[in-house]
C-alpha cells in the first residue's frame, strides 16, 4: 500500500476546508486514506458501508465523495446513485475506488454517476491529484449556478432525454406556474422540447401554454449531452410575438425581422442569434415573401409601421 505524501504545502487556516466523505468498509484502508487526504487541510468524514453514507449526507454536504465500489448491504454504485437522485447532493462528484477493472466496472461506476474511477491500490499523488482537479470543477459550476441564481433569469440546464439537471429558482417558478402542460420542473420536459433539443438547428422552440407562449432558447452545451437553456414568456406586447402574429412568422423569422429593422447586418443578426449568415438570409427570403416586399428597407418600414399601430 502506498504511503500518504507528507510533503503537502500548507493551506490557509483561514480558507473555508473542504469536507470529504470516504466510504470503504476495510478499516485499515480508512486510516490510510484519512491520514493522506488530511495532508491538504481537508475535513475527512467516514463511513464503513453505503448506507451509513447516506446516514450521514442527510446532516452533512461533503465537497467530495471516494465510494469504494464493492460493500456488503447498499454498495457503491446504488449508493452513488441514490446521492445523484438527491436534490443537495446531485452536484457532489462522487471518485469511485476499487479493484474492479472490468470495462463493465467501470462503466456501471460512471453511469451511477462518478465521475472518476481508481483502481487499488490507490497511489496517493494520483488520488489527491484528481481530488483536487474534482474540487476545483465542481467549486467552479457552484459559482456558476450561483451567478445565474442571483440575476434572477430563467435558466436551466438539461440532458438530452429532458431530464434537468438544474434551474433557477425563476426557472423552476415559471415552469410550475404554467401546469402539467409546462412539464415538471423537478423532472422532465415535455416531448416536444425533448424532440427540439434533439435537433441540429439552434433556432428557439415557442410552446404555446393556456394562451401564453413560452420560448426555449439553447445557450450552450455545459458537457456532453447537457445543454443549458434560457426560458422567456413571451407577453401579447412582446415585439416579436406582434410581429408573428400579424405576418405569420415563425418565432426565429420574427426575430431575424426585428433586429433588421434595427438597423443590424445580417452578420450582426448571425451573432446575436447564434446561426449562421446563411440561415439569415433564407429566413429573409421567407419575410420578404410573407410581407409582400422586395428589400431590407422596405422590410424595415413595414416592420415599424407594425409596431407602432394599435392592435
Amino acid at each position: 500500500m502506498a504511503r500518504p505524501a507528507d510533503n503537502a504545502a500548507p493551506k490557509d487556516p483561514a480558507a473555508p476546508r473542504d469536507i470529504v466523505l470516504v466510504v470503504d468498509d476495510s478499516p485499515d484502508t480508512l486510516g490510510f486514506l484519512t491520514q493522506a487526504i488530511e495532508t491538504t487541510g481537508a475535513t475527512v468524514l467516514v463511513a464503513l458501508d453505503g448506507e451509513s453514507a447516506l446516514s450521514l449526507t442527510e446532516q452533512i454536504t461533503p465537497d467530495l465523495v471516494l465510494m469504494d465500489a464493492v460493500m456488503p448491504g447498499i454498495g457503491g454504485f446504488e449508493a452513488c446513485r441514490r446521492l445523484k437522485a438527491t436534490e443537495h447532493l446531485s452536484q457532489v462528484p462522487v471518485i469511485f475506488m476499487t479493484g474492479l477493472t472490468e470495462t463493465e466496472h467501470i462503466v456501471s461506476g460512471l453511469d451511477a454517476g462518478g465521475v472518476d474511477y481508481l483502481t487499488k491500490p490507490i497511489v496517493v499523488d494520483e488520488l489527491l491529484a484528481r481530488m483536487r482537479v474534482h474540487l476545483r470543477n465542481a467549486r467552479r459550476s457552484e459559482l456558476a449556478h450561483s451567478a445565474l441564481d442571483a440575476t434572477g433569469r430563467y435558466m436551466l440546464s438539461v440532458g438530452t432525454g429532458g431530464d434537468i439537471h438544474w434551474a433557477t429558482p425563476q426557472a423552476i417558478r415559471l415552469l410550475r406556474s404554467l401546469g402539467p402542460a409546462g412539464g415538471d420542473a423537478k423532472a422532465q420536459l415535455p416531448g416536444d422540447v425533448v424532440a427540439w433539443l434533439a435537433e441540429r438547428d439552434n433556432h428557439p422552440l415557442v410552446r404555446e401554454v393556456d394562451g401564453r407562449h413560452l420560448e426555449f432558447a439553447r445557450l450552450g452545451q455545459l458537457r456532453d449531452g447537457e445543454h443549458l437553456l434560457r426560458l422567456t414568456l413571451i407577453g401579447p406586447d412582446d415585439p416579436i410575438e406582434r410581429l408573428r402574429r400579424q405576418f405569420a412568422l415563425t418565432a426565429r423569422e420574427a426575430e431575424v425581422l426585428l433586429w433588421i429593422a434595427r438597423g443590424k447586418s445580417n452578420k450582426d443578426v448571425s451573432n446575436v442569434l447564434h446561426i449562421s449568415p446563411r440561415t439569415v438570409n433564407k429566413h429573409l427570403e421567407q419575410v420578404f415573401e410573407k410581407l409582400g416586399v422586395e428589400n431590407r428597407a422596405s422590410a424595415t418600414a413595414v416592420t415599424i409601421e407594425a409596431l407602432h399601430r394599435p392592435e
